[in-house]
C-alpha cells in the first residue's frame, strides 16, 4: 500500500553537488503513527555490498552518517510530506553508486525505492 518515488540522481563532476529525494506514498501513511518511522539512505556500487549512507528518526534530532559522508552529506525529512532528502555535497567518484531510499515503520515493515543513479566523474 505503500509505494516509493526516488528522484535527483544524476551525473556530476567532483566537488559538484546533488540533492536527493525520497517520496513516500500512500493513504495509509496519513492513518498510523509515524513516529516510529525511521527513513535512511543506502547505496551499492558495483562489485560492493550495499551500504548505509545516513539515517534519521522522525524528529531530525537523531542522525547517524556513515564515516566517509560526514561533513559532505545531509539528511533531512519533511515529515508533513513523507519525504526524505539527501544533499551531497563535495561529490567523490568513489561517491558514485545506485542510491536507495527506505523507510522503517515499527509494527508494519520496511518500504524502498526503485534506486537512483549517482555518477561522479570528470
Amino acid at each position: 500500500q505503500v509505494h516509493v518515488v526516488e528522484s535527483g540522481g544524476g551525473f556530476v563532476e567532483p566537488g559538484g553537488s546533488l540533492r536527493l529525494s525520497c517520496a513516500f506514498e500512500g493513504e495509509i501513511l496519513s492513518k498510523v503513527d509515524l513516529r516510529t518511522f525511521v527513513m535512511s539512505w543506502l547505496r551499492q556500487a558495483p562489485g560492493k555490498e550495499r551500504e548505509n549512507v545516513a539515517t534519521i528518526d522522525w524528529s531530525g534530532g537523531t542522525t547517524y552518517y556513515a564515516n566517509s559522508m560526514k561533513g559532505r552529506f545531509f539528511i533531512s525529512r519533511d515529515n508533513a510530506k513523507h519525504t526524505l532528502y539527501l544533499n551531497m555535497n563535495s561529490l567523490k567518484p568513489e561517491d558514485t553508486a545506485v542510491y536507495y531510499c527506505s523507510g522503517a515503520l515499527t509494527g508494519y515493515g520496511e518500504y524502498w525505492g526503485q534506486g537512483t543513479q549517482v555518477t561522479v566523474s570528470s
